[in-house]
């Protein structure tokens, strides 16, 4: 009878311990959908500018042993109404450079902490739209570009999801930090807080 027993507790032990490995691969593993706000410094001809934004990403994600979470991603931000710097030019007038919409590809990895958490890091490419406009003073010329410029991103965070919710979709929310450079020497530093739904 005690044998008996001891097998019984053994056998739900090992079941409780494999669905909660079960838990921990599912809850990370899948189709995610994010929104993001956060704030954005853009670096510019020795200057920077602070400005309030907003953007999403879109990603999808894959378990390793249960304790490694590696995907992929596709982002997007906007700086509130473009960030931009001004200067004065070296022969008078003015020159200001601005940053509008990003776009970014990236490869994402992470460590589980525990089974709700997520500490993870990144890196890829991004592409920018920006403008660099010279007013030049009286007797010289002006100059204006629009165009778009790519470089590399690099960042990290945190993600949360509870393992205890009972709504139809697994719901998180994050904290990251991005840093992007481009080829024109520009740069900007993003620091950002999501909500986001997971698709298994």
């Amino acid at each position: 009878m005690r044998i008996s027993l001891l097998v019984a507790a053994a056998a739900a032990a090992i079941s409780a311990q494999a669905a909660s490995a079960q838990d921990i691969t599912t809850q990370f593993r899948g189709i995610r959908v994010e929104g993001n706000v956060g704030g954005e410094r853009f670096q510019s001809q020795g200057n920077h500018n602070d400005k309030f934004g907003y953007g999403a990403s879109v990603g999808f994600d894959g378990s390793i042993n249960d304790a490694f979470v590696v995907g992929a991603e596709g982002s997007y931000f906007h700086p509130n109404h473009g960030n931009e710097n001004c200067s004065s030019g070296v022969i008078g007038g003015t020159v200001c450079h601005k940053t509008f919409e990003e776009f970014g590809v990236a490869a994402r990895g992470g460590f589980l902490v525990t089974p709700d958490l997520l500490v993870f890091g990144k890196g890829g490419y991004a592409v920018a739209e920006q403008r660099k406009r010279f007013d030049a003073p009286v007797g010289e010329t002006s100059f204006y570009n629009h165009g778009r410029t790519d470089g590399y991103q690099v960042g990290g965070g945190v993600e949360f999801s509870p393992s205890n919710m009972t709504l139809p979709v697994p719901v998180y929310v994050s904290a990251q930090y991005v840093y992007a450079n481009y080829n024109d020497h520009t740069a900007t530093q993003r620091a950002m807080l999501g909500v986001g739904v997971k698709f298994k």
